[in-house]
């Protein structure tokens, strides 16, 4: 007697195209490798890259078929060998390297953390991306402590509304741009200043700056520029528009840095207090069933902020 392989479903696709390509296809359930773990997956978020990669304006993945998603939170299914960090029943969240949209999913165990009890799997899904790659800009670059007057572009993001909570739990001066609809949803995440970048310039109001973190690009990074102090530090996220080169902002007498949000079950472990302790809260505008991943991509392109896209899945 064949004892019949257990049975998962992806979101997949077979091309390139609008938010319609997206489908739900079953597939047999993958064992965990050396090192990995098999996690039930309960929440995954929808992550900014994965509209383009999609549509095929940004092909991250080569061509279709292919299962996005980075982003998740759930519940160890099993573990493979050389695994000792987790086992079946534990709840985890983290950033996989890709394939998230899925019921069942095996990632790395170095890539994901415990979650914390606080938090449900909706919120937890939402933070990896965001929190990562806040803490690699504004504490292992920027050093951000006590004083420290930092500048948050698009503050009012997925990033930037983790990195303005960020660096002030750090005991930082926080100032950020952002619409001005955003400037009281900032001001309850701990901004002291903020400036709406549409109806004025943030570079005659702005001055002093030890850290600035750009996640906008274009001509923002050059024009950030002048609110630093000397030898003051830019920090930019958006590698494929910096809008300047690093040997330009060095003849300046300043400081340049590039970050990228990288799996790190290591440093999620340390930003899981903050998040447990509610001084980084993230924030989610919509949470949809699984089935909807369409309807999530529909509201990720229609370019508004306010929150992150989490798809939910069944207990």
């Amino acid at each position: 007697m064949t004892t019949e392989q257990p049975r998962i479903q992806v979101i997949t696709q077979r091309r390139f195209g609008g938010p319609e390509v997206l489908e739900i296809e079953e597939r047999p359930c993958p064992v965990p490798a050396p090192g990995e773990v098999l996690v039930r997956v309960r929440a995954v978020a929808v992550d900014a890259d994965d509209p383009p990669a999609r549509s095929g304006t940004a092909p991250l993945y080569g061509g279709p078929p292919f299962v996005l998603g980075h982003d998740l939170s759930g519940v160890v299914a099993a573990t493979g060998a050389d695994v000792t960090r987790f086992r079946p029943g534990d709840e985890v969240f983290g950033r996989i390297d890709a394939g998230a949209y899925a019921t069942h999913v095996t990632a790395s165990a170095a890539h994901l953390a415990p979650k914390p009890a606080a938090l449900d799997h909706t919120h937890a899904a939402a933070a990896p991306t965001a929190t990562l790659t806040a803490w690699q800009a504004l504490i292992e670059v920027g050093h951000v402590g006590p004083g420290t007057r930092v500048l948050i572009h698009a503050a009012a993001g997925g990033v930037g509304h983790a990195a303005v909570q960020l660096a002030r739990a750090e005991g930082a001066h926080v100032i950020g741009t952002a619409p001005a609809d955003r400037h009281a949803f900032l001001r309850e995440s701990g901004a002291d200043e903020l400036i709406d970048p549409t109806t004025a310039d943030f570079t005659e109001a702005v001055y002093d700056v030890d850290v600035a973190l750009d996640l906008i690009g274009g001509d923002f990074g050059p024009r950030t520029l002048v609110t630093l102090r000397p030898n003051g530090l830019l920090v930019s996220a958006v590698p494929g528009d910096l809008g300047l080169s690093p040997e330009d902002v060095e003849a300046r007498g300043m400081r340049f840095a590039l970050v990228q949000a990288a799996p790190s079950g290591e440093r999620l472990a340390r930003i899981a207090p903050l998040l447990a302790s509610g001084r980084i809260r993230v924030h989610v505008r919509a949470a949809l069933p699984f089935a909807e991943a369409a309807k999530a991509h529909e509201l990720a392109e229609a370019g508004h902020t306010g929150g992150a896209l989490v798809l939910v899945l069944p207990d």
